[in-house]
């Protein structure tokens, strides 16, 4: 175990944020988490960082904040932590998130509070989020169990038992055997997704068709000059890094206004501490237009009314139903690994970085070629057994994408 957890920590400051000798490190952890985030503090100084500094945070002092903090404590992000997180931007610090929670620590929270602040957060730190949306600096999500993410996952489980058998669902998903072979295993891997990647740009296509027994039947067309993505990217100085940890998907964006039909969820959706279940959208010219939940369908609809662009896709990406994360079976009630599980989608904010040129282009640039600007960005994943996508190119052909939810080239 011991071995595994050192290989992890070296993985993710070695791999993930390929920390580079004189950079400053910031590390965003739960205090549950701490004997693993101090691992990568010293992965981190070892790989010959300048500085690094550590922010706690915590799911009871969270819920007791949402819960019972004064309201108008939501009205404002704290000038001091948008500057702080600005600073850490501007310099280039390569930033680790351990995201690892309670899936439904907000259950019970007023929806009308997390969305009003969420509306707060997202103009207050709009610079910030849009410097790591850019790949302005290297970043990277990674996780470990928690008792109450564990609990979630195996219920049928005692307390140890599911915090162990998560341990081993994490492991194998970021390819961590204990005998040192993960970093060599990533440059493979994202090797492999950059192929995939070049094979999805030469085909250029104009529009894809998605269609599943579920009912989902939705066609989403790209944006001229569109870049297929996967695996590692280059941040602002030109160094690698892999942004989440695991992957297993190669993404785009959609044209804004060109997504048209319904598409239904394959799995739960984790937002603001609260599972959203069973859950259909219905899209007209790009917008949507009807959403549909079994439960939380009142925290969905808040979630893409934040902002104009909330109501509109930001990225379409394409994984395996085959893939190691799937075939586990697991449910893993948070995003990181369940989107690399299953084809997704997301509403809010596109990457400009898939399209040519995107990263020198301004907001307003970026919409008129057809990218999605918004304060939010959440995944949702739509990928099923029986998935099919057909790509239509600009000639008129049509060219088989996936067909029984794997890639069909």
């Amino acid at each position: 175990m011991q071995n595994k957890l050192n290989e992890y920590a070296k993985l993710l400051i070695g791999v993930g944020l390929n920390v580079q000798k004189g950079q400053d490190v910031v590390i965003n952890s739960p205090v549950d988490c701490a004997p693993f985030a101090r691992m990568c503090v010293s992965a981190a100084y070892e790989a010959g960082a300048r500085d690094v500094t550590v922010m706690w945070r915590d799911d009871y002092v969270s819920r007791e904040h949402w819960l019972k903090a004064s309201d108008d404590v939501f009205d404002s992000v704290p000038e001091w932590q948008v500057k702080r997180n600005l600073d850490f931007a501007n310099r280039g610090c390569a930033w680790l998130s351990i995201s690892a929670s309670n899936p439904e620590n907000l259950k019970g929270v007023d929806s009308d509070r997390l969305a009003h602040f969420e509306v707060v957060a997202g103009k207050a730190e709009e610079e910030f989020h849009t410097k790591m949306m850019n790949s302005d600096f290297p970043w990277c999500v990674a996780s470990i169990p928690v008792a109450s993410w564990a609990n979630k996952v195996f219920p049928d489980c005692n307390g140890q038992q599911s915090i162990e058998k998560l341990w081993e669902a994490i492991f194998a998903s970021v390819r961590i055997t204990g005998d040192g072979s993960a970093v060599e295993k990533w440059r493979k891997h994202c090797d492999f997704l950059e192929v995939q990647s070049r094979k999805l740009c030469d085909y250029n296509f104009r529009k894809l068709h998605y269609t599943n027994s579920l009912g989902t039947d939705l066609t989403i067309e790209l944006p001229e000059g569109h870049i297929w993505m996967g695996g590692a990217e280059k941040s602002g100085n030109g160094i690698n890094f892999v942004a989440n940890m695991p992957t297993e998907e190669i993404f785009t964006a959609p044209l804004r206004n060109g997504v048209n039909g319904t598409v239904f969820a394959s799995k739960p959706l984790v937002i603001s501490g609260n599972v959203i279940e069973n859950f259909y959208m219905t899209f007209k010219d790009g917008k949507i237009v009807e959403v549909h939940a079994e439960k939380g369908e009142d925290i969905l609809k808040k979630a893409i009314a934040i902002d104009e662009g909330a109501s509109y896709l930001g990225e379409v990406a394409l994984v395996p139903f085959d893939s190691p994360i799937s075939n586990s079976g697991i449910l893993f009630y948070n995003t990181l690994f369940d989107e690399n599980a299953s084809c997704h989608l997301a509403f809010g904010n596109a990457y400009s970085s898939c399209i040519r040129g995107g990263n020198d282009m301004s907001a307003e640039e970026l919409l008129r070629h057809g990218v999605n600007n918004s304060n939010t960005h959440c995944d949702f994943m739509i990928g099923t057994r029986d998935l099919k996508i057909t790509g239509t190119t600009h000639d008129g052909r049509e060219i088989a994408v996936f067909e029984s939810g794997n890639f069909a080239f």
